[in-house]
């Protein structure tokens, strides 16, 4: 009777792993149907038809990545949270290990990013810190199968616009010699050093070298020469620093600096800086920047607060725009700019 019951409990064990199983049967199935329907789409982009095909007969559905990209905040109607205090995420990111790291890298890399800048205007410090923060120097950068997770996401609908053309540009990404094993990335996509969705790379991806690649996987020089691309495509501004730390009076009138419009994007990122004023109209309002290399007077900046009233403030560029171009996140911008100036101190 023991053993009956045994085996009656190891079979019910068995049940959930069973439905799983055929669950993601189905799915791996509608996935490629509905891949299928992709095709004519990815043969006019240029895509090789066997190349869609071998792709597409290799591929089979993650259900961990759909609960990834589910678990993202976005949708919520009701009131949203406060932002969080910065201080924490700056603790946290602009840590002296990665500072360490950050000026071996500087001083190994020096000729490259001097090189670098000099070809785009791009601070090499900033690019050097987008590869820290991102991937910390090339040591994370991902192990979720890219085209796996994009067909996944495409076929789940949630962002379906998105990564159908996220996908087909993985595949293009093949087509240019991007070697099966090497797509690799974040769950949603992201790949290389500098973590890159594929319609990026395809778009701003370049060779650092000369070698006549653009390897953003292995070779620093080409991940670094594309962050900079990035960049300089999103507005970067040569010869500007992204901003200054500034201790902010207690007497400024924040309703009479508060911006003068929404931003079409990023609302909730952008409505926490101030209107646009030159730095020495800040000056004149009796902000007072923290380091010796603040902006010109006559460069225009906007004010944010991220831990509130009373504490650091930040006087921020048009140059910190292209970084919020990276990634729209306040902490994340500041933590890339912070650890920049860190590194060259």
């Amino acid at each position: 009777m023991r053993r009956t019951a045994a085996i009656l409990a190891f079979c019910l064990a068995l049940l959930p792993l069973a439905a799983d199983a055929q669950d993601g049967a189905g799915h791996d199935a509608a996935m490629r149907t509905y891949l299928t329907g992709l095709r004519p789409r990815a043969l006019a982009e240029g895509v090789r038809p066997e190349t869609f095909d071998s792709v597409l007969a290799s591929l089979t559905f993650n259900q961990r990545v759909v609960d990834l990209d589910r678990s993202q905040p976005g949708g919520f109607s009701g009131n949203p949270a406060p932002p969080p205090p910065f201080a924490p995420y700056k603790a946290a990111h602009v840590e002296p290990y990665r500072i360490g790291r950050g000026k071996r890298k500087m001083e190994a890399l020096a000729p490259m990013l001097a090189r670098i800048e000099a070809q785009t205007g791009v601070s090499g410090a900033i690019v050097l810190a987008i590869y820290g923060q991102e991937t910390g120097y090339g040591a994370v950068t991902g192990n979720f199968d890219l085209l796996r997770s994009l067909a996944s996401l495409a076929y789940e609908g949630r962002r379906r616009a998105l990564f159908s053309g996220e996908y087909i540009a993985a595949l293009k990404m093949l087509d240019r010699g991007a070697p099966r094993d090497l797509l690799k990335g974040s769950w949603a996509g992201a790949t290389g050093y500098p973590q890159f969705l594929p319609s990026t790379y395809i778009r701003l991806g370049a060779d650092g070298d000369g070698d006549g690649k653009v390897d953003i996987w292995a070779n620093e020089a080409d991940a670094l020469a594309s962050i900079a691309r990035y960049l300089l495509d999103a507005g970067w501004k040569p010869g500007v620093p992204w901003g200054v730390p500034v201790r902010v009076p207690p007497t400024l009138d924040r309703v009479a600096t508060a911006p003068l419009a929404r931003s079409p994007e990023c609302q909730k990122v952008f409505d926490r800086h101030s209107r646009w004023l030159t730095v020495g109209e800040w000056r004149a309002l009796g902000i007072q920047p923290l380091a010796a290399r603040a902006p010109a007077d006559t460069e225009l900046a906007a004010l944010i607060e991220p831990d509130g009233i009373g504490a650091t403030g930040y006087l921020l560029t048009t140059n910190f725009r292209p970084i919020l171009a990276y990634n729209c996140s306040n902490h994340y911008a500041l933590s890339v700019a912070l650890l920049a100036d860190a590194i060259v101190e």
